[in-house]
């Protein structure tokens, strides 16, 4: 027979939800990170294919301000929307396994709140270099652009 101290059990359970809390987050962060890249790729691709638009509006006029605002309102509203869904789908993941074990699951607003608001603030981040690419083409070479 073994006898082992509950003091111990109960260090070593704390131990390994710490390392399986750690292990979370960094998952969660570069999933963020590849995600933001993700987004900033898009949007480069998007101000790439909108050149000669992004001339067209310049040269009528618009100023950098505007053209910036424009592509990081597109960066955010994706990223939001992403944030939406994300959320969604884990609610209902969340509430059909409830239904196949029978394990009431616990939905955390404040948190689902916090989820689409990173993901407001991570297209703000990755959509800066796109859209200050944007904001900063010269007008002439724009228009010029195939």
């Amino acid at each position: 027979y073994q006898a082992q101290d509950l003091m111990e059990q109960a260090k070593q359970i704390q131990q390994l939800s710490q390392s399986t809390n750690t292990m979370l987050i960094w998952i969660a962060a570069i999933s963020l990170l590849v995600g933001g890249i993700g987004v900033m790729n898009i949007m480069l691709v998007t101000v790439t294919e909108r050149t000669r638009e992004i001339g067209l509006k310049k040269a009528i006029g618009a100023r950098k301000k505007t053209i910036m605002m424009q592509f990081l309102t597109e960066a955010v509203v994706l990223t939001s929307l992403g944030g939406l869904l994300g959320v969604l789908t884990g609610l209902i993941l969340a509430k059909m396994i409830s239904l196949l074990n029978g394990t009431p699951v616990a939905i955390s607003i404040p948190a689902s709140i916090f989820s689409v608001l990173f993901s407001m603030l991570i297209g703000i981040v990755f959509g800066l270099i796109p859209s200050w690419k944007a904001a900063n083409l010269d007008p002439i070479e724009a228009l010029r652009h195939e």
